[in-house]
């Protein structure tokens, strides 16, 4: 079978970055897409109680499902170091060591979950005409972490090796698996919420299918081999040492947005609904600063792994711009276009006036996740994990939550929720940069100088 790796540490940077981010890009906006499609079916041919269901159970679930998501984004530094080393034993156990980590954790987080799930209701405070449907579809969603922890990996695998293209197509099937399966079980048959919960369950299920089963079949470097599942301990340690700050800071943020789904329950069913769309609706508009960022991580990886690091600073400088670029473009027609985005989700009035307020107030202020994105990944693929946890956890967590604790007291006012998303972004972008620029950055003063542009990239 043929190679599908590729060494990002030789050619053309802009080029290789472009054709590393874009299937990413592509990816995540099927995954955005079949994860938004719950919502519009469920919106549309239930009604704006049951999509505040499935709003009220996103952050929870996004809990248990961001801290794999972590792991995996930490532990592919790992990987793309040790692949840019050309140490394809260390990247051989790194990678059945995660596995076998992941398959063991999964399943316990997966029971922890489904059990805990109306104690998790009741933390974001879950109003009792929503609590029922909310009920039901997370203790089906949640059967899926197990297959979600493991298509991670194994996608982080791909990338780490220079492999984004892969993923893309597993994505896609699974994305067309799921709106096919949400029509079917939510509008035909009809199962409601938990028809919802399923779709999404069988499509991580094929995901994880498709992306195991390139590993077994590829005769690449990243080869999953069965029997050679294992726990190595020190190489656990040190994918640990990587993924688990990345797992605690996505967790931490997502237990913080359980407190803000509570300021957000309270303002009623109609509100729940409207800030779920919207918040859908960012995952749009941020998706090309989050590929961007994870093929900075990748990129900066495998450099600083081949000891390239004038090539890890220009391709950081080169992912900032394009994420500039693409915000401004992106973001100004989804700020004026807010209110026709929004009604694909439901057709209550006053949760699209909810929606729209939220998008119109975040939009114009996004430049600040798209710094944080990019600077967070590239201290991330130097190694620095944990420096990214704690700048995360103080911007996104604690900055937030005391610009609305204070806020809110002053004034019950569910704009200044909306205010908190970027206020939490923008702090944790100052911090990492802060620390980019005095404790990364000014150790390589050659290798960070600034190329021109019409020199070629060796």
């Amino acid at each position: 079978m043929r190679k599908s790796s590729t060494n990002l540490t030789t050619g053309n940077i802009t080029k290789q970055i472009l054709l590393f981010a874009i299937p990413i890009f592509v990816g995540q906006l099927f995954q955005t897409l079949y994860n938004s499609v719950d919502a519009i079916v469920v919106g549309n041919a239930v009604g704006t109680t049951a999509l505040a269901a499935v709003s009220a159970s996103a952050d929870i679930s996004h809990l248990l499902v961001g801290f794999f998501t972590g792991l995996s984004t930490g532990a592919g530094v790992l990987f793309a170091r040790s692949f840019g080393a050309g140490d394809h034993k260390k990247l051989h156990n790194a990678i059945h060591t995660t596995i076998t980590f992941s398959l063991i954790l999964g399943t316990l987080i997966a029971a922890l979950g489904i059990i805990c799930s109306p104690l998790l209701l009741r933390i974001v405070d879950c109003p009792a005409d929503v609590y029922e449907e909310a009920l039901l579809y997370l203790r089906v969603y949640l059967i899926g972490v197990l297959f979600t922890a493991l298509y991670n990996v194994g996608a982080g695998v791909l990338r780490a090796v220079g492999d984004s293209r892969n993923p893309l197509y597993f994505l896609v099937i699974s994305s067309v698996t799921n709106i096919v399966l949400d029509v079917l079980l939510v509008v035909v048959l009809p199962l409601g919420v938990i028809g919802a919960a399923l779709a999404t369950v069988i499509s991580q299920f094929v995901s994880v299918f498709l992306v195991v089963r390139k590993m077994l079949r590829t005769t690449d470097v990243y080869r999953l081999i069965l029997r050679d599942l294992h726990i190595d301990r020190k190489l656990l340690f040190e994918v640990l040492d990587l993924g688990i700050p990345a797992a605690i800071q996505a967790s931490l943020i997502s237990i913080s947005n359980l407190f803000v789904t509570r300021y957000i329950n309270s303002f009623g069913s109609a509100a729940m609904a409207g800030i779920g769309a919207a918040k859908k609706i960012d995952r749009f508009a941020g998706m090309v600063a989050q590929s961007l960022g994870l093929a900075t991580s990748t990129f900066v990886g495998q450099n600083v792994g081949a000891k390239r690091f004038d090539r890890a600073f220009q391709g950081i400088r080169i992912c900032l711009l394009s994420a500039f670029l693409y915000v401004a473009v992106v973001g100004t027609l989804i700020y004026y276009n807010a209110e026709t985005l929004t009604r694909v989700f439901t057709n209550d009035q006053e949760a699209i006036s909810f929606g729209v307020a939220m998008i119109t107030t975040m939009i114009p202020l996004y430049f600040f996740q798209a710094c944080n994105q990019i600077f967070a990944n590239a201290v991330r693929g130097f190694g620095k994990s944990r420096v990214v946890m704690f700048c995360s956890i103080g911007g996104m967590i604690v900055c937030r939550q005391i610009f609305l604790a204070i806020t809110m007291h002053i004034d019950w006012n569910v704009r200044n929720i909306y205010y908190g998303y970027p206020l939490g972004w923008a702090c944790a972008a100052i911090a990492v940069f802060v620390y980019y620029l005095f404790a990364i950055r000014r150790h390589y003063p050659e290798e960070a100088r600034i190329r021109l542009p019409f020199r070629k990239n060796a």
